[in-house]
């Protein structure tokens, strides 16, 4: 058999992993992905049965951290579905070919597998000046990217370059850098972050090859698995947040004990990513772990919200919080309400339950005289 069309299972058992290893794979696989328990056997036949899918990689405006941060994980099994368990027939970054040579395999493998194969697409593209800024093997990245995206089963956007334009498009933005959806007609799946977590990607292609569909998007493209949630609903830091207990200088006392960031500009409170929850290099570390804000890197024109370390004018979402500086006095003021009406309703309740046991005992004595 062709290894083009061997299964996952079959790639694996070849290399010399065992039954058992294979299925902790999936359930591994299906953890990263969002999927229940009950859907784990759904995992394990596609894995069994579904040919590993081509995939072609493309490069465009970026600095190639979205690779990086996908091939440098320290779980050996995210590697493993990058260089083993998907057929990587092309990518400028890490394939051995070159020049007309690598070409080819682009080429080739849109003829061959035309329906079947993953567009993924890293970086933003110029559509300024006829897409000089960006031109490889003589195209321009519109042309390659039109006709890679034509044929492709599904189109992944990886990282805030591609999803959004990141810093290429920031104002003013002079070679007209442009999202990957804003170019092709047809859907995008978003995967924004300047990285995305190597495990959100991984969980991705994952959705795609046990269901063959894109998994539930929210109205920006991004998977609502994984951008369903702020940062800061689930940030460690977020009890100080409420506390009103802000690090107001980097590496004053506050900071040392670990006080919430927003002060110092961290954009949780407006930014949706899973970092906080699936953090990089085996859950590890994150950047408000490191003691550095979050800047909103996934979120659409981060980098012309205003300067990364000033916080922010005012907080949307909840009415009553405007500003970091009057969080803690809000919070404060509402608790001692709460207590000072607990204490109120309390000494009613005593109160009625007192004058109710005196009007008995008065009817008590009455009855005995």
């Amino acid at each position: 058999m062709a290894e083009d069309n061997l299964t996952i299972q079959e790639i694996m058992l070849a290399k010399g992993y065992t039954r058992r290893d294979f299925l902790r794979f999936c359930s591994y696989a299906a953890t990263l992905a969002g999927i229940e328990a009950s859907g784990l056997a759904t995992v394990v036949r596609a894995f069994e049965q579904k040919p590993r899918p081509p995939v072609i990689w493309l490069h465009f405006q970026e600095c190639t951290c979205c690779s990086e941060s996908f091939i440098r994980s320290s779980h050996p099994i995210v590697a493993d579905i990058l260089f083993d368990y998907l057929s990587l027939d092309y990518t400028e970054t890490l394939q051995a070919a070159a020049g007309h040579q690598a070409e080819k395999c682009r080429l080739d493998t849109m003829k061959n597998y035309s329906g079947k194969y993953i567009l993924l697409v890293e970086g933003s593209v110029p559509m300024k000046d006829d897409g000089v800024y960006c031109m490889i093997g003589g195209e321009s990245a519109e042309s390659i990217l039109r006709e890679s995206a034509e044929g492709a089963a599904a189109v992944i956007a990886w990282g805030s370059c591609a999803s959004n334009g990141c810093v290429q498009s920031a104002n003013p933005n002079p070679t007209n850098a442009t999202p990957i959806h804003k170019i092709i007609h047809k859907p995008v799946i978003n995967v924004p972050g300047c990285p995305p977590i190597g495990d959100v990607m991984t969980a991705v292609v994952t959705h795609i090859l046990v269901y063959g569909s894109m998994p539930e998007l929210d109205s920006q493209g991004r998977p609502r698995e994984f951008y369903g949630r702020r940062v800061h609903d689930t940030c460690y830091r977020r009890p100080y947040y409420d506390a009103g207990l802000f690090v107001e200088s980097w590496d004053d006392e506050n900071a040392r004990k670990g006080y919430c960031l927003y002060k110092m500009g961290c954009r949780g409170p407006v930014t949706y990513n899973a970092c906080s929850v699936t953090r990089w290099n085996e859950a590890t570390s994150y950047p408000i772990q490191s003691g550095h804000g979050c800047i909103g890197c996934s979120e659409n024109g981060f980098w012309d919200n205003g300067p990364f370390y000033q916080h922010l004018a005012n907080f949307p979402g909840f009415g009553i919080e405007t500003t970091a500086d009057t969080i803690g006095t809000v919070v404060g003021i509402g608790a001692a309400a709460g207590v000072a009406a607990h204490a109120i309703a309390t000494n009613i309740r005593k109160k009625k339950l007192i004058e109710e046991h005196k009007e008995e005992s008065v009817t008590e004595k009455g009855g005995e005289s």
